[in-house]
């Protein structure tokens, strides 16, 4: 059977620090040829005009939950990776905190299983370490898993790791990048009780940054990144979330050298604490959205490159689930939908260069975690891509959110840029709001 041929025409393609007027030809799955100009060569192509659209690479999320199997009440892998092709994210890897725990082989290839039969996006998924599950770390073949996961303070569906023994073991024995949730367990515990003692359950939910306390973070990442110098072990740690944090990383070496890595999640890039008055549990999430003086220190370290990623977190719960008083509203919010779109305004906003976005949600990603022929628009690369209208305004409403949980921590809000093309494998999978019926998800792989 032949090669499907897709040519897209007269497009502003953002990639590798540059942007190009140029069009992209996809032959099959792959990106055949990016020039200034190609001329179809065969009548049987689908022609793609680009005319005002940027083409970015797909983008890649490196931390997603997606709460399958065991909490599909909130979300699943369908329709959270349909709400991320949306969004523009074409590769997902998701985290192990599910019911049961992905930290058996067994279970994280049933993971793989569901995947295959219902993403809308490429997919991992993480293993989770635990403090007794070493010999099943090790079973692990690192060029077929996206990494580690290793909790390091209590989160949704706890796997907290604790011992300081097991934990040393973990980051002497595998090569694989450890990406780590870093929070102070003793510290939290300590703040929660001081406002438990005042206010009981209904703690005010502008206290959650002082409960999970920027003392709580760098304590704990502090303690990750001296451990990992001691092991010489690969750390990644996920959505820093405090100024003080960002002092611990390096922008002297290139990505690709880098042993110990950083990443922001968006939400902490978006609100700052003075957002609780309005937005209240909705915007509770682990770790909590600090101060505005925080969120310019994680801005000024992203730009300057001692933070490499930027992902989402996404986490849904129900919003009657949110919706409870501080003790039982979970942490976490969905973001998949609206990630990239936020980034843009911020874009708008003369916050970050289109080519920063890109480096930073694309490019970087594929990096770090070594993921063969993605992140990048390359001849010969996977065609992953996604065409933005930077000029088309949409208002994130309830009718057009995609979540399962069915809520947004945007919704209100007016974006500049919309989504408009979304390739997945050099399928066009969404157009235009509308999604094709055709699934073309692959399983990522790893070059290690």
């Amino acid at each position: 059977m032949r090669n499907k041929i897709t040519l897209i025409k007269n497009a502003k393609i953002v990639n590798e620090g540059t942007i190009m007027s140029g069009d992209i030809l996809i032959e099959g799955e792959y990106i055949k040829q990016v020039e200034a100009s190609i001329s179809p060569k065969s009548a049987d192509v689908l022609l793609i005009d680009a005319e005002g659209k940027y083409v970015l690479p797909g983008v890649i999320d490196d931390q997603v939950h997606f709460r399958e199997p065991g909490l599909t009440h909130k979300a699943n892998i369908e329709t959270e990776s349909r709400a991320a092709i949306a969004g523009g994210i074409t590769s997902f890897v998701e985290m192990p905190n599910t019911n049961p725990q992905t930290t058996t082989v067994e279970k994280l290839e049933e993971k793989f299983d569901i995947a295959a039969k219902t993403s809308y996006a490429n997919y991992s998924f993480m293993f989770g370490g635990t403090n007794d599950n070493l010999e099943e770390i090790l079973k692990l073949d690192k060029n077929q898993v996206a990494g580690l996961k290793l909790f390091l303070g209590s989160s949704t569906g706890n796997m907290l790791v604790d011992d300081p023994e097991v934990l040393e073991k973990i980051f002497k024995s595998t090569d694989m990048v450890i990406s780590v949730h870093c929070e102070d367990e003793g510290t939290i515990k300590r703040n929660f009780k001081k406002y438990h003692d005042e206010f009981g359950d209904d703690i005010p939910v502008d206290c959650h940054p002082l409960i999970r306390s920027e003392e709580a973070c760098y304590l704990s990442s502090s303690k990750a990144i001296e451990l990992a110098k001691k092991t010489g072990a690969r750390l990644h740690i996920f959505h820093l979330s405090t100024g003080k944090e960002t002092q611990l990383f390096t922008n002297k070496i290139p990505l690709k050298d880098k042993k110990i890595t950083a990443e922001v999640c968006v939400h902490h890039l978006w609100f700052s604490d003075e957002d609780y008055k309005t937005k209240g549990t909705h915007i509770k999430w682990n770790p909590a959205v600090k101060t505005a003086a925080d969120r310019d220190a994680l801005w000024k370290a992203l730009l300057d490159g001692r933070i490499d990623v930027i992902a989402t977190d996404h986490a849904p719960h129900t919003k009657a689930e949110k919706d409870n008083v501080y003790t039982k509203a979970p942490s976490g919010g969905p973001l998949v939908q609206h990630a990239l779109q936020a980034m843009l305004e911020m874009y708008h906003k003369g916050k970050i260069s289109l080519e920063k976005v890109v480096e930073k949600m694309c490019h970087n990603p594929a990096i770090l975690f070594q993921i063969e022929r993605r992140g990048y628009i390359r001849e010969g690369y996977y065609a992953d891509l996604v065409l933005v209208d930077l000029n088309n305004p949409i208002t994130v409403q309830k009718e057009n959110i995609l979540y399962k949980c069915g809520w947004s921590p945007f919704e209100g809000s007016t974006f500049k840029s919309r989504i408009t093309d979304t390739f997945l494998n050099g399928t066009l999978v969404y157009q235009n709001g509308k999604f094709k019926e055709v699934k073309a998800a692959k399983r990522l792989t790893f070059n290690r």
